[in-house]
């Protein structure tokens, strides 16, 4: 009873700190010590040190002897680095998908986050298409396997801030939405090439269309 108590508490520090950092309510550069770190989630020091550990292993901060926590930001070459890895894994992902025999829910879901996306685009609702967009790249990494999927997660969750901040800067390109409806029609059909190549090619031009805006912004990092 005590160890699931114990697992209950780190796993809502862990959420919170999370969904901060992620959310930019504890901005890059963010340090603070344990204790104040505690007192902001009112909790104990213990289930807040195990979360930050377990932050720090996702590569979301930093833990420093006698400082605390630091929150991480993202460097040019970092959001690069991901981004290449995410088109790698990604398109494993989607070939994964595409080869499922039953792919009924996983279509469904798809669609589902796409027309939310259209729909966000319609009402210039930016921040509710970022999350759509990276909703349809989760699920295609849920339906691939767990291994993928975590791994997929942890580097969506690592660029996250910057993805959103240089979304809102550049706007949501066009051409995004019409990737994801050329993967739903891959995942249709069974065709693994075809959806693998899209994943990828959708990554990377993402990137050379967000590394376009990191250079104009004339900032080092997010």
């Amino acid at each position: 009873m005590l160890a699931r108590v114990k697992e209950t508490r780190v796993n809502n520090a862990y959420e919170k700190l999370k969904t901060d950092i992620l959310s930019g309510e504890l901005a890059p550069g963010f340090q603070a010590p344990e204790p104040e770190i505690a007192a902001r989630l009112e909790m104990s020091r213990t289930p807040v040190r195990e979360a930050l550990i377990r932050l720090e292993a996702e590569g979301l901060v930093s833990l420093i002897p006698r400082r605390g926590a630091k929150v991480l930001s993202i460097q040019l070459q970092d959001l690069t680095e991901v981004m290449e890895i995410l088109a790698a894994l990604e398109g494993l992902a989607a070939s994964i998908l595409a080869r499922l025999e039953n792919k009924t829910d996983a279509l469904a879901e798809l669609e589902c986050a796409s027309t939310a996306a259209l729909l966000a685009r319609e009402q210039n609702d930016l921040n509710g298409w970022i999350d759509q967009d990276d909703r349809f790249h989760r699920i295609i990494a849920k339906y691939s396997n767990a291994r993928l999927e975590r791994e997929i997660g942890l580097n969506l969750d690592q660029i996250h801030r910057a993805v959103r901040v240089l979304t809102r800067m550049n706007g949501a390109p066009v051409e995004a939405d019409a990737d994801h409806r050329s993967l739903i029609e891959a995942f249709s059909v069974g065709n693994e090439n075809a959806a693998s190549e899209i994943a990828q090619a959708h990554r990377l031009n993402a990137l050379q269309a967000l590394r376009s805006v990191f250079e104009r912004s004339g900032v080092s990092q997010l």
